[in-house]
């Protein structure tokens, strides 16, 4: 595997075993009349595909590497800033997995240092993957196996005007709330096209080259972390609103680049 060279290529390799086990249960479930779900506090759903495959990969972390953290949507945990941290979302679009919508993915990220080093988007139902190695590279895995000859390394594109840029977003309502809806719909009414891709695969898409901006006002660490090594592996940039690089600032800018600053300024209404 390309990634084998990688002072991470272990980490990528025990990435894709723990996407494999998750495969396995969030697939037997999928459009599945025995899925039981029901709202967390904040009213957002969970079912219990997620609590299973949470506990499944922190159970199989335990035993390969007792000694890391691990950070989990469902079973929680606290970002840690020093040493070797795992993110794990188990399902990332829950709302599309529990309606029958193929557009979900596990998310799985190893921090180190508090910055996403390596990422592992796995969507099934999509039957893809994508890989990213933060500052090294990114790959498309076309048929959701670590197949060497399925592999495809990812570049983002090299659009540079906003006018010919493509842009995906997750909803409108987060931008109403940040006051923020009036700069998010100017800059899509001069894009060049807008479409609702939402949640992991807006950024993964950036990493393709077929998406050059993807934003959410609201969103939290774990639904990022396995995002940005992808993104910044392909050379995007992923950013907070407010410009921080990384996960950590409870929103996020992805682009090629090229368009960054100039999208950043326009969402948070600086020009």
């Amino acid at each position: 595997m390309p990634w084998a060279s990688s002072a991470y290529g272990d980490d990528v390799d025990r990435a894709l075993r723990l996407a494999d086990a998750a495969d396995a249960i969030t697939m037997k479930r999928f459009l599945s009349s025995e899925l039981q779900v029901s709202a967390k506090p904040d009213m957002t759903p969970v079912s219990d595909a997620d609590l299973d495959t949470e506990r499944a990969l922190r159970g199989l972390l335990s035993t390969e590497c007792p000694d890391d953290e691990v950070l989990g949507e469902e079973f929680g945990g606290e970002p840690v800033l020093s040493g070797r941290q795992w993110v794990i979302d188990p399902i990332d679009g829950t709302k599309n997995y529990v309606r029958g919508v193929p557009v979900w993915a596990t998310l799985i990220s190893l921090m180190v240092d508090g910055y996403p080093q390596v990422g592992v988007v796995s969507a099934p139902a999509l039957g893809r993957r994508w890989i990213g190695i933060t500052g090294e590279a990114a790959w498309a895995l076309g048929n959701g196996t670590a197949s060497s000859s399925a592999l495809r390394k990812l570049s983002v594109s090299t659009v540079s005007d906003v006018g010919d840029s493509s842009i995906s977003m997750s909803s409108l309502g987060g931008w109403k709330d940040r006051g923020l809806r009036d700069a998010f719909i100017s800059l899509t009414d001069d894009a060049w096209r807008l479409r609702g891709f939402g949640d992991f695969y807006s950024y993964c898409l950036v990493a393709e080259g077929a998406v050059d901006i993807a934003a959410e006002p609201e969103v939290s660490l774990w639904d990022l972390a396995a995002l940005v090594p992808v993104v910044e592996g392909a050379g995007g940039t992923f950013t907070s609103l407010a410009g921080e690089r990384g996960p950590h600032g409870g929103d996020a800018l992805a682009t090629n680049g090229l368009l960054h600053e100039t999208v950043r300024r326009r969402l948070t209404d600086q020009g």
